[in-house]
């Protein structure tokens, strides 16, 4: 793998931005100093092109070689005038032969003099020389003075740069610290930049949605954790509640086995002289122990058919004739209760067998815990979408605590109570069965509160009306 290089990110700016202002500066200089150079090159080579035609228009006047050679020797430019005779005037050397004989015009180069020569009429020759030392000088203070200068310049840049660059660069310290943070857990914060086109602000934006998806990852991994805490506490629960169910179940079953065991040793035992009401009390006892802990089993079954789906056949049933129907069965089983079945008739989509179960066992439940003497009311209405049965007793009644634990398996109120009396429902299943079936049609059982000054207990229950409703159709189902 390829490491990244990290070397200084601010020193390498810095130092690249003072080489290219070192070199633009050095070639500045290089530029300035040839430009100088062939400028005073071309003003010497002006300067004695001048003062050879005024040597030609002096020469025509006729003026001494003398005074000819004084008048155009200058602080720049040298002279000597040979004449014919050979008399020499005039302050410059003798340039070389070879360059001398030439007898040009125009200036020319001799070795490092810049020279121009002529012949005079009559024989004589002007010689020409430019003195280039003044030139030279300018120059060699205005190349002292470049490099002053630029060094200067750079060093004034670089101080400059050292300062710059930390101010453009501070928005990768902002990155810097925030990455800081959010390792220390200070999670939420974003860069946010203002300009997301640049490059610091394209860096920016990919930073905060590399952030966004770290901390969403994070999130979802933390929500996959505790959906699986959540899951394993559930399954936990449940697995808890099947075996207190099943536990239960199994101490609910023996009672009844224990008779039919008992009974059927107890006849096995009874010898020729055991008479016949006792035989006949003996079997008894095993039928009814043995129809009890059918029962039992029976309502299991339901249960589980329950949990797994139940199949109902539906079809519009009216809820009254149902009510009815139950009530009269309660009436027929406890004489010394008053049990009455009020209210309208309401068509339900129901199954109706699993429906005369719910009321069988809401009225049993009622007969149970109503006193002799008492009264059991049943009452059919109907509340927008929903048909309403109510089954009101005057026995005990619920309390408010327990108005819900009141429907999960296997559990009694009345620890008093005995397990013969109620038959197989005395089990704890009945209301179960009941809220079970209540809502695989798409409806709901409750423990109410009593009507106003009344005590005893109150159940309702709420089932979807039938499409074959004449007034308000079915609604999605709500447990209210």
């Amino acid at each position: 793998m390829n490491r990244l290089r990290t070397a200084s990110l601010r020193r390498r700016v810095t130092v690249s931005g003072v080489l290219v202002l070192t070199a633009v500066v050095l070639l500045l200089a290089v530029v300035t100093d040839l430009l100088f150079g062939a400028l005073s090159d071309r003003e010497l080579r002006t300067t004695l092109q001048d003062r050879a035609r005024l040597a030609d228009q002096l020469t025509h006047q006729r003026m001494g070689p003398r005074e000819l050679a004084a008048r155009l020797e200058t602080a720049t430019v040298k002279v000597r005038l040979t004449t014919a005779s050979g008399e020499v005037f005039g302050s410059a050397e003798q340039p070389p032969e070879s360059s001398a004989d030439l007898g040009r015009h125009q200036p020319y180069r001799a070795g490092e003099d810049l020279v121009s020569t002529r012949r005079l009429p009559g024989g004589g020759q002007l010689v020409l020389v430019a003195d280039e030392n003044a030139t030279g000088n300018a120059q060699h203070r205005l190349r002292r003075l470049l490099i002053i200068v630029g060094l200067a310049a750079v060093a004034i840049a670089a101080l400059i740069l050292t300062g710059t660059v930390r101010v453009a660069l501070a928005p990768l310290d902002a990155m810097t610290a925030l990455a800081k943070s959010i390792t220390r857990g200070d999670r939420g914060r974003r860069l946010a930049p203002d300009r997301p086109q640049t490059e610091l602000g394209r860096a920016a934006r990919a930073f905060d949605d590399m952030l966004d998806a770290l901390e969403g990852a994070e999130r979802q991994a933390r929500q996959a954790e505790s959906q699986a805490r959540q899951a394993e506490a559930v399954a936990r629960s449940s697995e808890g509640r099947t075996r207190r169910f099943v536990a239960d179940a199994a101490h609910e079953l023996r009672t009844p086995i224990a008779g039919v065991q008992a009974a059927a040793e107890a006849v096995l035992q009874a010898g020729p002289a055991t008479g016949t009401d006792e035989r006949e009390r003996l079997q008894l006892l095993i039928i009814r122990e043995a129809r009890r802990a059918g029962r039992l089993v029976e309502d299991l079954l339901s249960l589980a058919r329950i949990d797994a789906g139940l199949e109902l056949h539906r079809e519009p049933v009216d809820l009254l004739t149902l009510a009815t129907t139950e009530a009269d069965r309660t009436r027929l089983l406890a004489p010394s209760l008053a049990v009455a079945a009020t209210g309208e008739p309401v068509l339900v989509a129901a199954d109706p067998e699993r429906i005369a179960q719910v009321l069988a066992n809401l009225l049993d439940n009622a007969r149970r815990h109503t006193p002799d003497g008492g009264r059991i009311d049943v009452h059919v209405t109907q509340l927008g979408p929903w048909a309403e049965l109510t089954v009101t007793d005057t026995g005990p009644g619920v309390p408010p605590a327990d108005r819900e634990r009141i429907f999960d398996r296997l559990v009694r109120l009345d620890h008093a109570r005995t397990r013969q009396t109620g038959g197989a429902n005395g089990a704890g299943l009945g209301l179960a069965i009941a809220r079970g079936i209540a809502r695989a049609h798409g409806g709901d059982l409750r423990c109410v509160d009593p009507p106003p000054g009344a005590g005893g207990a109150r159940f309702a229950l709420n089932l979807p009306l039938s499409p074959q409703s004449p007034t308000v159709p079915i609604a999605s189902p709500a447990r209210r």
